[in-house]
C-alpha cells in the first residue's frame, strides 16, 4: 500500500487519505466541487460537476493514473432532479471512457455542494 504525495494534493481537513494505491489500484477519496486553493465552490451544477472531476484527475495523475483508466466512480447528489446535467456534463468529460457509476442520491452535502464524487482506478503500467 502506498499513499501518493505531490504538493497539489491538498492536505485533508479530517482523518483520511485523499487517494491511497494497493495492488495497482488506486482509492479516491470523496472529491467535493471546491477549488483546492481558493476553497471556492461553483454555483451550477455543470461548474461543480467540472470541477469535482478535475479535482479526481488531479489525484489521478498524483497517483500515477489517468481518467481512462478510471474504472468505477461513484457520484453522491443532494438533488436527483440534477442528474441530466450531472450525466451530460459527466459524458462530455470523459469522452468515450465510460466507468462503472453509480449515482445515489443522499440529501444536503457538506459546505452546501450539489454533488461528491470518488473513483476507483487501475495505475498506468499495472
Amino acid at each position: 500500500m502506498h499513499i501518493p504525495t505531490h504538493k497539489s494534493i491538498p492536505t485533508p481537513a479530517g482523518h483520511y487519505s485523499p487517494v491511497i494505491g494497493h495492488n495497482g489500484t488506486l482509492y479516491i477519496s470523496g472529491q467535493l466541487p471546491m477549488d483546492p486553493q481558493s476553497k471556492a465552490v461553483p454555483e451550477s451544477i455543470e461548474e461543480q460537476t467540472i470541477t469535482a472531476l478535475n479535482n479526481l484527475e488531479n489525484l489521478l495523475l498524483a497517483g500515477g493514473s489517468r481518467r481512462d483508466h478510471v474504472l468505477q466512480v461513484r457520484i453522491y447528489v443532494s438533488d436527483i432532479d440534477q442528474w441530466e446535467q450531472i450525466n451530460k456534463t459527466y459524458s462530455e468529460w470523459f469522452g468515450d471512457h465510460k466507468p462503472a457509476r453509480a449515482i445515489i442520491p443522499c440529501g444536503e452535502l457538506h459546505f452546501g455542494c450539489l454533488l461528491e464524487l470518488e473513483a476507483t482506478a487501475a495505475i498506468v503500467g499495472s
